[in-house]
């Protein structure tokens, strides 16, 4: 999510305005700069055939195990959910799914997918960091291609600057081929040099690309919240993140791998060659990427992945992905461009029954998701939230969103529980092994669930934030199931208890209960936050609109 990185410590005023003096013809060329026109896209698609492939057979042996009469379809994106979603009919050939519920899984199964891949593997994300741990699955696509496998990979390009703009070089290896969505003119030295090149079109600037796909021979997928970098897979030396995947096998496949074709034959898609050339690349001189091996929490866990042991659970699901067409230069006078994932699940939740519990690590409800909990609540629905505290949060300004709702939203009997940004050991419940030995003791929420009536559960790439609604587009797999809803209800749990204060009214004050087993006192304050950031909350908090959030 392009929220914008912690600042930097503060520079003398005369320093930072003597810079700023220097860079002014600088930034006039920047803003000079434009993207090339009539670029070349060759038209590709999905492999059509994964039936063909070792995986897919391998799939279809798993899948042919007996089960249980399945639900029907549950509703896309936009489209509002109907009668027959409450009720079973008859059987039909249903995918499978298995919960990565641990930083180990998520690196060895994507490991495991790209060793087994005949035909195809193709990855869409929003960031890809130049690391050792995706210079490992690097190394893995580079094998993958000698052995004559076309990869695919889509890069929304707000990232790629820096260091990270390695991972660019990728582009001009045989047998893969690397496109950017919504690329920023300019070079890719700064960030901030490239920002302000666009200045002229802030709202493209704002518009990403949030969805995250990883598909081998359209037969076997994974989904959920997670970039590619070292914090992603437990293994950052100072803060890791807490997150959670999705497996998908069979039929539902072919629906992400059609999602990632719009994508990629979008005109916002731009072949790397485009825009870069290998000598600019170099010309940035990053550092050269530590020895790509993996370190013990990866290489060693009990909880790798192995394709022939998958325990993939049969049940009716689809995809839910916004259109490309919501970040085009004209996505607001787009009329599909208003049919988003987060409208859907809205949508959804004015259906719940029971309970609703909701992971969003970014949440900035607005005003039509507090009228909808406003509603589920006069039924009885209970709601629990799990979300970062300031402390974890590693986009502060999206906790000033959050914070402007949480007494509204205590008070209409909404349970709001927010993570602990210190951690000791390999923490419990969701994105176990996120903080380890090996990584650091850190933690930060990005799992991004729903589970309701403990029998739909949602995993993908969205927040429950104005930016996921508006600004980005998304990505999910909305599953009915009651054994894979129970298992991440117990993640979720076993976070609540262990990892996240409980965030209470007691007489008009906000109170942090620590968790029972970490020995921590109640605090009155934003438990673990600086004096700094408690400032920012103030003094932003009452001016920032929630879509910039």
């Amino acid at each position: 999510m392009p929220h914008a990185p912690a600042c930097p410590p503060r520079q003398p005023v005369w320093h930072r305005c003597g810079l700023w003096l220097a860079l002014l013809p600088l930034l006039w060329l920047t803003a000079c700069a434009s993207l090339p026109d009539n670029v070349a896209r060759p038209t590709s698609t999905a492999w059509a055939n994964p039936d063909q492939t070792a995986l897919g057979q391998l799939v279809a042996r798993q899948l042919q195990q007996p089960t249980q009469a399945a639900a029907p379809p549950v509703p896309t994106a936009g489209a509002r959910p109907r009668a027959p979603l409450a009720s079973a009919t008859t059987p039909r050939n249903d995918s499978g799914f298995q919960l990565l519920d641990s930083a180990a899984m998520a690196f060895s199964s994507r490991l495991a997918l790209i060793d087994a891949a005949q035909k195809t593997l193709d990855l869409q994300y929003y960031a890809i960091h130049a690391d050792p741990s995706t210079e490992l699955l690097f190394q893995h696509l580079r094998q993958a291609a000698a052995r004559g496998v076309r990869i695919r990979i889509l890069l929304d390009d707000f990232n790629s600057t820096g260091p990270n703009a390695q991972v660019l070089k990728l582009a001009f290896e045989p047998g893969t081929e690397l496109r950017l969505f919504n690329p920023l003119p300019g070079g890719r030295g700064s960030s901030v040099l490239r920002i302000f090149g666009s200045l002229n079109d802030v709202p493209r600037i704002q518009r990403r690309m949030h969805n995250k796909i990883f598909v081998a021979d359209n037969a076997v997928a994974i989904t959920g919240g997670r970039n590619l970098g070292e914090t992603y897979f437990g293994q950052g030396r100072d803060t890791n993140f807490v997150d959670l995947d999705v497996l998908a096998a069979g039929p539902i496949v072919r629906d992400l791998s059609a999602s990632f074709d719009q994508y990629w034959n979008n005109p916002l898609a731009y072949p790397v060659q485009a825009l870069v050339s290998p000598q600019e690349l170099a010309a940035l001189k990053a550092a050269e990427p530590a020895k790509a091996e993996p370190v013990a929490p990866l290489a060693a866990s009990p909880k790798t992945f192995s394709l022939q042991q998958m325990a993939l659970t049969r049940a009716a699901a689809v995809v839910l992905v916004d259109k490309p067409s919501k970040i085009g230069a004209d996505a607001d006078d787009v009329e599909d461009a208003q049919e988003t994932l987060i409208d859907g699940l809205l949508q959804l939740f004015d259906r719940a029954q029971r309970d609703l519990l909701i992971v969003s690590p970014y949440f900035v409800p607005g005003e039509r998701t507090m009228a909808v909990f406003a509603g589920l609540r006069q039924r009885g629905v209970r709601i629990r939230v799990l979300t970062n505290s300031l402390a974890s949060n590693d986009a502060p300004l999206a906790h000033v969103g959050y914070a402007r709702y949480r007494e509204a939203l205590l008070k209409n009997g909404i349970e709001l529980f927010e993570m602990r940004s210190e951690q000791s050991g390999s923490i419990t419940g969701l994105g176990s092994g996120a903080s380890s030995a090996a990584g650091g003791s850190r933690a930060s929420l990005h799992s991004k669930l729903v589970v309701m009536d403990g029998r739909l559960i949602v995993v993908g790439s969205m927040n429950l934030d104005l930016r996921s609604q508006l600004q980005n587009s998304e990505v999910a797999l909305l599953m009915r199931s009651q054994s894979l809803s129970a298992q991440a209800t117990r993640l979720i749990e076993a976070t609540l208890a262990n990892e996240a204060y409980r965030v209470q009214l007691v007489n008009g004050q906000l109170v942090w209960a620590a968790p029972a087993s970490s020995g921590l006192p109640d605090s009155t304050r934003e438990p673990d936050a600086s004096t700094g950031l408690q400032l920012m909350l103030k003094l932003i908090g009452p001016l920032a609109p929630d879509e910039m959030l």
